[in-house]
C-alpha cells in the first residue's frame, strides 16, 4: 500500500504536471500573431518560416547551407553597406534593419548575396519562443523575404530594401537550401498570417502569400 500511495503521489503532483506544462509549451497549442512590426509600429513582413533546434544547431544548419549571419546594426556597418550598394563591393554579412516580434528585435539573421554587392540578397531573421517542438527543442519562428533592390520607402521615404512580393517563393528557398544541405529532417505546417493577394510591409512594398509557415525541424548535433 505504501508504495502504491508512493507512486499515485508521483504521479498526480509531479509527473502529470510536468507533462502538460510541455504539452503546453509545443507550438502546436500556441497562437502567434504572424507579422512582425517595424520599431514605428507599422505591420512588417508576416512569419513564413520556422525551425526546431537549438541556436547552436541554427547556426551551423545556415553555415553548412552557405548562408552568412548578417552583422548588427551600427554606424560602421551602415556606411559598409551603403559603399557595397553604391560602389558593387561584397558584402556577405551586411547587416539588416530591425523587427519587431512579440516585442522583441530579432535574435538571429542570416543572408545568401545575390551578385557583388548588398542590394540583393535572401534573409531571414528568426525570434525565439517559448514554446517547443515534439522532441522539446526550442521553436524559431521567422520572416523570409528576398530584398530585390535598394530605394526609398513608400510610407516613410527612408532609405530601405525593397522585398520581392512572392514570399512563399523565398519561404520554400530556404526551407529547400537547407534540406538540400543535410539539415532539415522533416517540415510541417503551421498556420500563419491567412492567405493574403495585397499585403504591405513595414516599408510599403506589396507582396502576397498562401499565409502558411513552413517549420523544418533540423538534424540534431551529436
Amino acid at each position: 500500500m505504501a508504495a502504491l500511495l508512493g507512486a499515485w503521489l508521483a504521479l498526480a503532483y509531479l509527473a502529470a504536471p510536468e507533462f502538460w506544462s510541455f504539452r503546453d509549451r509545443g507550438f502546436r497549442n500556441q497562437r502567434f500573431e504572424m507579422v512582425t512590426h517595424t520599431p514605428q509600429g507599422i505591420p512588417g513582413d508576416p512569419i513564413n518560416v520556422g525551425l526546431v533546434g537549438t541556436q547552436k544547431e541554427i547556426v551551423h544548419a545556415f553555415a553548412v547551407a552557405g548562408w552568412d549571419t548578417a552583422d548588427a546594426v551600427t554606424w560602421k556597418t551602415a556606411i559598409e553597406i551603403g559603399e557595397s550598394v553604391l560602389f558593387s563591393r561584397p558584402y556577405p554579412d551586411a547587416p539588416m534593419s530591425r523587427l519587431l516580434f512579440d516585442g522583441r528585435a530579432q535574435d538571429l539573421a542570416f543572408e545568401r548575396p545575390v551578385g557583388d554587392s548588398a542590394d540583393r540578397r535572401h534573409h531571414v531573421r528568426f525570434w525565439h519562443t517559448g514554446a517547443t517542438g515534439d522532441d522539446g527543442r526550442p521553436l524559431w519562428l521567422g520572416s523570409a523575404s528576398f530584398d530585390r533592390g535598394v530605394g526609398l520607402s513608400h510610407d516613410t521615404g527612408a532609405i530601405t530594401h525593397h522585398i520581392g512580393p512572392d514570399i512563399d517563393a523565398e519561404r520554400d528557398f530556404l526551407i529547400r537550401d537547407l534540406t538540400a544541405a543535410g539539415q532539415i529532417v522533416s517540415t510541417s505546417d503551421l498556420e500563419g498570417i491567412g492567405a493574403t493577394k495585397t499585403g504591405r510591409n513595414g516599408g510599403g512594398d506589396p507582396y502576397f502569400t498562401d499565409g502558411k509557415t513552413v517549420v523544418g525541424v533540423l538534424k540534431m548535433l551529436p
